[in-house]
């Protein structure tokens, strides 16, 4: 490409989008943001005006035939990824989807096939293959720190998604594991190498928001890897109190806990309360946790970097649409697991629209 920067447009106004643009703006110059679709015009147009965007669109289709982009970055409901990438793959635009990469196999067999058919790079944003501390720890275990690894754990927990469309399961596609345990499925595989998974082991359940989704709110998931390491992901949207992220690495020499929050805080008393102490902690009143550049050390920045790099250097990205099938073959296993009670081995696959039906079926 012969241009210094690469044009993107956004697709999607939301929490997401927003991190994505302070990203671009603080850490990527070699992007610039040329357009943002958005399907709500006045949320549209509010989100171009806070960032400086230029040009809004309300049709897709429109934004690909003048927008100029080089790159689409969709931000949108996960039942909205499919379709999204299938239009920019056909207009010729490069393709950064967030996590889940979209609802089904079916839907990630086609996304990747559109991109390769028009010979456009499709990449998965798993921003815990990018957070600084958690990279640090996958550097140290390729040196030998711990030893030979035997086990990995990550937990995501927080109170409920930012928006109301993660509760509907036409949206979503499913629950917590959609919304927070394909990071951890995804880490696991980064930190293996992309080793096979061997089986599925998965519970879940509603125990916090039963009234306003079908979906699970509390999941642990249990993946044996062909070379005999256990990965344990907790996830929940029922723990108050702010978010907690963090990664624990056992291996035969030595161990290692990391952690995306603490550490990166200022502890704080304040008797008003003040604007913003960390994602999902609530009150700022009394002690708090003040966080300080939360989007880098989440990995957000680093991953849109690397891809805007692979834009322009005709690179193969490190994390693609095969990541994030993968992932989603697993968490198709785990939901037909918490329905049937016992582990289920992979490969997968089940004629259902969403994953999460395979766990429903027990209603």
């Amino acid at each position: 490409m012969n241009r210094t920067k690469v044009k993107v447009a956004i697709f999607g106004a939301g929490f997401v989008a927003d991190i994505h643009m302070e990203s671009y703006a603080r850490f990527v110059p070699e992007a610039e943001v040329v357009a943002v679709y958005a399907r709500n015009r006045e949320k549209g147009e509010a989100f171009a005006a806070r960032h400086g965007i230029p040009q809004v669109y309300t049709a897709i289709t429109e934004l690909l035939s003048h927008s100029e982009c080089d790159v689409v970055d969709i931000c949108l409901p996960n039942s909205l990824h499919h379709r999204a990438c299938i239009s920019a793959a056909k207009a010729g635009k490069h393709v950064i989807v967030e996590k889940p990469l979209c609802v089904t196999l079916e839907e990630a067999d086609d996304m990747i096939d559109a991109c390769r058919s028009a010979g456009v790079k499709l990449m998965y944003a798993e921003e815990l293959c990018f957070a600084p501390k958690f990279e640090r720890v996958r550097k140290l275990v390729e040196l030998g720190a711990v030893g030979d690894v035997y086990m990995l754990k990550q937990t995501e927990k927080h109170s409920g998604p930012h928006s109301d469309w993660f509760y509907d399961i036409e949206q979503s596609g499913g629950g917590v594991l959609m919304d927070l345990g394909c990071h951890a499925l995804q880490w696991f595989r980064w930190m293996l190498g992309g080793a096979k998974v061997k089986s599925v082991y998965a519970t879940m359940s509603t125990v916090r928001h039963g009234a306003i989704t079908k979906g699970e709110d509390n999941a642990i998931t249990i993946v044996e890897f062909e070379n005999g390491v256990t990965a344990i992901a907790e996830d929940s949207w029922a723990k108050p109190g702010g978010m907690t992220d963090n990664i624990e690495v056992y291996g035969t020499k030595g161990v290692s806990y990391a952690d995306l929050f603490q550490g990166n805080s200022a502890l704080t008393y304040s008797e008003h309360g003040y604007d913003y102490a960390m994602e999902k902690a609530g009150s700022t009143q009394g002690w708090s946790f003040t966080i300080y550049e939360e989007a880098f050390n989440q990995g957000y920045p680093q991953e849109l970097k690397h891809f805007i790099a692979c834009v322009q250097n005709d690179l193969e990205p490190c994390v693609t649409g095969e990541d994030g099938r993968a992932v989603l073959e697993i968490i198709y296993a785990a939901y037909a697991s918490a329905r049937l009670g016992r582990k289920i081995e992979l490969p997968f696959h089940a004629e259902v629209k969403r994953p999460v039906e395979l766990w429903l079926e027990t209603e």
